[in-house]
């Protein structure tokens, strides 16, 4: 199972700036393949490559992964046989296998009240668009959203992003879409920014207020579409508030025209792109964020050939959420294991939201798309670390522990990375680290 130990440049040159050393680690699951770095995310069979190391040992230096490998060889090439300084912190993992911290690239997790109401409608069998038609969905959230001050939203989304990093999530997306107006646009954004300066949570933001067509516009479609590309995207991309646009493209909510026309500007406002798609039904949603060079298309529970064949094409990640199907008692999942073995870029989210899928927990996650999307765990592992990260344009820094990158990682309570998706429901997290310092007991 071992792997050649990795050292950065500074590492090599001697031991200088080494703070950690997290030693005795039974499995140590780096994500790393330095021959595979230069092709893009993780596709076939290059999904399954882990870059395991047994009796492994992990070097931390001013946040940044400096070395890893064997014990006995990073400790030699460290200090060339000398004892280790006493200067050095060293964690002892206690045999257990340690993995790169999650990374969650499609989540909502900015809201006020939660939809536990609507998740017994559809037990009862009302069905996701008839929920929203009646004013549910997400016009229900948007109503309780404008109601809400951003201390409030801040407060509500710092509980939530404390309990994703208790599952080991260390980086994680976060979309607006529940204002649908510039004020309250704005509002999400800057809370979603505040509790991540509160949690030391690592965060890429996204707008989405092209989420839906609020209900003052339906009759005017187009002045929506006009006050998202000439007031929203533009003060976003000005002020900074989000790197990402995203859009809801589907029959029932913006069709392909409109999201070309959205998607375009905030493309010429320098914002990167992102597609809700097929997830309702194939509607093209898929090849569009090809054809737009997103950095994923998400969800498509209904994605056709033609959106699978543009996927393989192109350098889009097809971000895949499981845990909505779960949630909304549907019984087709996108297609993870067609698209795997056709060459199709695949990443996990949760798409934690108050609606659709209230489950933040990336390992319950895991389960799910092994379980019923048919990933094998090593593939589901590769999906919820770097292709997620991949997905989010963080394939630099996060997803997995290649010298250079963010030391953020789980220490797990089992030796055994295959125990995360096996024990469904359980947290396998006995500690998470954040640049290199943990952050929890």
């Amino acid at each position: 199972m071992n792997n050649p130990a990795r050292f950065t440049e500074e590492a090599w040159a001697g031991a200088a700036g080494v703070d950690t050393l997290i030693v005795n680690i039974g499995q140590l699951c780096t994500v790393h393949e330095p021959e595979l770095e230069a092709a893009g995310p993780r596709r076939r069979a290059a999904m399954s490559e882990l870059g395991l190391v047994a009796g492994a040992a992990l070097a931390v230096g001013q946040g940044r992964v400096l070395a890893t490998g064997s014990e006995a060889e990073v400790v030699a090439r460290l200090w060339n046989g000398a004892a280790i300084p006493p200067g050095v912190a060293v964690v002892d993992a206690g045999g257990r296998a340690v993995i790169p911290g999650f990374v969650d690239p499609h989540t909502h997790t900015v809201f006020g009240r939660t939809r536990q109401d609507e998740f017994e409608r559809r037990i009862k069998g009302e069905t996701y668009l008839e929920i929203a038609a009646a004013g549910g969905g997400i016009h229900a959230s948007v109503a309780d959203t404008r109601t809400r001050t951003e201390a409030d939203l801040t407060r509500l989304a710092v509980t939530r992003l404390r309990e994703m990093q208790q599952w080991g999530t260390t980086t994680v997306e976060i979309k607006s879409g529940y204002g649908l107006t510039l004020a309250d646009e704005v509002k999400m954004l800057r809370a979603a920014r505040s509790a991540a300066d509160q949690t030391r949570m690592r965060t890429v933001l996204t707008c989405l207020a092209a989420h839906e067509i609020p209900a003052e516009f339906r009759e005017d479609r187009a002045a929506y579409v006009r006050l998202i590309t000439e007031e929203i995207l533009p003060l976003v991309a000005r002020e900074g508030l989000a790197e990402r646009c995203d859009i809801f493209c589907e029959p029932s909510v913006f069709n392909l025209e409109e999201s070309v026309v959205i998607l375009s500007r905030a493309r010429d406002l320098g914002l990167r792109l992102t597609i809700h798609a097929d997830e309702l039904e194939a509607f093209g949603g898929a090849v569009l964020a090809a054809r737009l060079g997103a950095d994923s298309a998400d969800h498509l529970i209904r994605i056709d050939q033609a959106g699978r064949e543009a996927l393989r094409g192109s350098g889009t990640v097809a971000v895949l959420l499981p845990g909505t199907v779960f949630t909304l008692g549907l019984t087709g999942y996108a297609p993870a294991r067609e698209m795997v073995d056709e060459g199709c870029a695949v990443a996990l989210a949760s798409d934690f939201n108050p609606g659709s899928c209230p489950i933040l927990a990336m390992p319950l996650i895991m389960a799910i798309a092994c379980t019923q999307m048919r990933l094998t765990p090593a593939e589901s592992l590769v999906a919820a670390t770097l292709n997620a990260a991949w997905a989010v344009g963080r394939q630099r820094e996060a997803g997995s522990l290649a010298p250079g990158k963010w030391a953020d990682f789980v220490i797990l309570d089992g030796d055994d990375y295959r125990l995360v998706p096996y024990r469904a429901g359980h947290n396998p997290v006995a500690s998470v680290f954040l640049g290199g310092q943990k952050i929890n007991a």
